[in-house]
């Protein structure tokens, strides 16, 4: 149809305009002037037995393509365009071809013709640019016609504006009457070039057209015909897919004919019927209530339909329109197949698809638009023995439109509704049921029971597990911190050990006196101490050395308190430690035993026990002895503590 419409649309026009064409090649514009019409009559009689989709199913029925195109405003405009007004040759003359106007009807043929092109050619931008420099073509060979044809009212060579004087031999010729209007009209189009000024007013108008549509239409084109080609790319890749990307991937790895093919004719039926894939992406501007109302409005036809939505509320139709997601099958394609894990369910929205068995040839039942599939595998529906697998095969007989909705987001949705829910899961059950495939209840709450009872013996066996990691390492900490209070102690009684080797050394002579000497109030003041009183037995002992104790005997006794001082303050810190204890025995049984043996040696000393008075040079020494004795204790004391602090930082580290 490209031919014949084309033709009309720049012969009729030109000869209408430059007779001398007309006349000169008339039995050649008649011959083609019927052809096209022939080629008319035959279009229509093609566009009867061409068949159409219906819910994706071709439609070839001869009655049934009479009766849409019979009735189609489309027939009225083709009968419209091969009405015979070639009879008005006869009143008007066979020089004017305008009574064939009528012919131009047919324009929405070729955009239609194009536009099947554009679909499957492999270069659609070339082949853009090409079909824009054909409508520019034209335009400017209509102005050309009218301008010539202007001229000739005007009268050639009338002023500089019009076409020269056809009289002389220069502008004589067809060819160049026509290339001149042409060059002029392409001049005004573009604004190229300096054209003579019009002088009379049908000139002035037809310049102000001109210039007027070259503003609005062409300069616009031309000047921007990157950008117009880059967004006609975006407009389809934000509506359709990218088809060029895709082929350039098919050809890359050689992939059969057959499946190209096949990709071909998914993207013609996507583009044909306006079929938009990312109707997310194209509203993802606008506020949630105005996507909610408009896919309500697209899609709430389809969804009412639905027997499992016929009663439900509006809010939850509400939420499911947006959570729906496209999908278009084509003929032949496997939509789910049985045994698949699934994912989703499906609506259908247009198309039919057949539920086969495993052959892919028996048909068990046919689904069409409003039924919808799918709901079992993603439902936890008690007793199923499928589980979540498919049940079926779901094929599709045409070109199918369904909409898929996610478990997700049917779990999210149905929780909000649990009548929907409980309906949906009755309608899986009775399916179930039919196909044999729901256990009974006992069967299932005796699975489920022994489920909860191997789940609870498995936490068994690893809390068991936990608990001995934990006692093995419990163990591991104390044995640590044992060693650690050990070496600690250790460390305590070797500097003990080291401050009273020092304090015996100082006081070596003094102490040698000491002994012989107070042996019965040494004995009492031990015997006071071990029974835990410490500080009234060194008062005692100090009130008892002042009656009859000589400085040597204070001296004595203030080696036996450090020496008892230090042993009390490594059993208040390193309690429990069985080395520190062991040291301090041996040194208890070895001082009771030197003090047994002073007393033996005391009895045969008759007075130095009965507190007998003494002398005031005694008295003297006793009091040198005390300070002596007091000193020695500040510095045990302050020995001690240092050790305490040393300790204290040994058991936090």
């Amino acid at each position: 149809m490209i031919f014949p419409i084309v033709y009309n649309w720049v012969i009729i026009i030109l000869r209408t305009c430059f007779t001398a064409i007309a006349l000169s090649y008339l039995p050649v514009w008649l011959t083609l002037d019927y052809v096209s019409d022939l080629m008319y009559m035959l279009d229509m009689i093609i566009t009867v037995h061409t068949g159409y989709l219906d819910q994706g199913i071709l439609i070839k029925d001869l009655t049934q393509l009479k009766t849409r195109y019979l009735h189609s405003k489309r027939f009225l405009r083709d009968l419209a365009s091969l009405l015979p007004t070639d009879f008005l040759y006869f009143v008007f003359g066979i020089q004017t071809p305008l009574v064939r106007i009528n012919r131009l009807l047919r324009l929405p043929r070729l955009n239609e013709a194009m536009d099947r092109m554009e679909t499957r050619t492999s270069y659609p931008n070339t082949f853009r640019i090409s079909k824009l420099m054909i409508y520019i073509f034209v335009l400017i060979h209509w102005n050309a016609c009218l301008y010539f044809a202007l001229s000739n009212y005007i009268g050639f060579g009338s002023d500089l504006w019009v076409y020269p004087n056809i009289t002389t031999a220069e502008f004589a010729s067809m060819r160049r009457q026509y290339f001149y209007c042409f060059w002029f009209s392409a001049q005004i189009f573009t604004t190229v070039g300096d054209t003579p000024l019009p002088k009379r007013e049908e000139e002035y108008l037809f310049m102000i057209a001109d210039l007027l549509i070259a503003v609005l239409v062409f300069a616009s084109i031309v000047g921007n015909v990157g950008n117009v080609i880059s967004s006609l790319r975006d407009r389809d890749n934000v509506f359709f897919p990218n088809h060029e990307l895709v082929k350039a991937y098919l050809r890359s790895h050689h992939i059969s004919k057959e499946l190209r093919q096949r990709i071909d004719s998914w993207y013609q039926h996507l583009h044909i019927n306006k079929k938009i894939m990312r109707e997310n992406e194209i509203l993802q501007q606008l506020p949630v209530h105005l996507r909610t109302e408009i896919a309500v409005s697209v899609h709430l036809p389809t969804l009412s339909k639905v027997t499992i939505f016929q009663s439900c509320e509006k809010s939850l139709l509400e939420e499911l329109v947006l959570k729906l997601t496209p999908q278009v099958f084509s003929p032949g394609e496997y939509v789910c197949r049985k045994g698949d894990v699934g994912h989703e369910m499906y609506i259908i929205k247009e198309g039919k698809l057949a539920v086969v068995a495993d052959d892919g040839v028996t048909e068990f039942a046919v689904l069409s638009e409003g039924n919808f599939f799918g709901e079992i595998s993603i439902l936890n529906i008690k007793g199923n023995k499928s589980g979540n697998r498919r049940t079926a095969n779901i094929r599709s007989i045409g070109f199918s439109d369904l909409f898929s909705l996610s478990k997700e987001d049917l779990t999210d949705v149905l929780s909000e509704f649990p009548a929907a829910k409980h309906h949906l899961e009755e309608k899986g059950r009775q399916i179930l049921t039919k196909m044999g495939m729901l256990e009974e209840n006992g069967e299932g709450e005796q699975k489920e029971a022994e489920k909860v009872e191997t789940k609870i013996k498995r936490l068994e066996r690893n809390l068991e597990v936990l608990q001995t990691k934990l006692a093995r390492l419990m163990m591991e900490l104390e044995s640590s911190n044992c060693k650690m209070q050990a070496r600690v102690a250790q460390l305590g009684w070797e500097v003990a050990a080291m401050e009273i080797q020092l304090a015996e050394e100082g006081e070596e002579g003094e102490t040698a006196q000491g002994r012989s000497e107070g042996v019965g109030g040494e004995v009492e003041w031990e015997r006071e101490e071990a029974e835990g009183e410490e500080e009234e037995g060194s008062d005692a002992k100090v009130k008892k050395q002042g009656h009859g104790e000589d400085s040597n005997d204070v001296t004595k006794e203030g080696d036996g308190e450090s020496i008892k001082s230090t042993k009390e303050d490594g059993e208040r810190i390193f309690e429990g430690d069985e080395s520190g204890l062991k040291d301090l025995d041996d040194q208890e049984k070895k001082k009771e035993d030197d003090e047994e043996k002073n007393q033996e040696k005391g009895d045969d000393r008759p007075g130095k026990a009965d507190g007998a008075e003494i002398e005031p040079e005694d008295e003297k020494e006793e009091k040198s002895g005390e300070r002596e004795f007091e000193e020695g204790r500040e510095k045990a004391e302050d020995s001690k503590k240092i050790g305490m602090e040393q300790n204290d930082e040994g058991q936090k580290k």
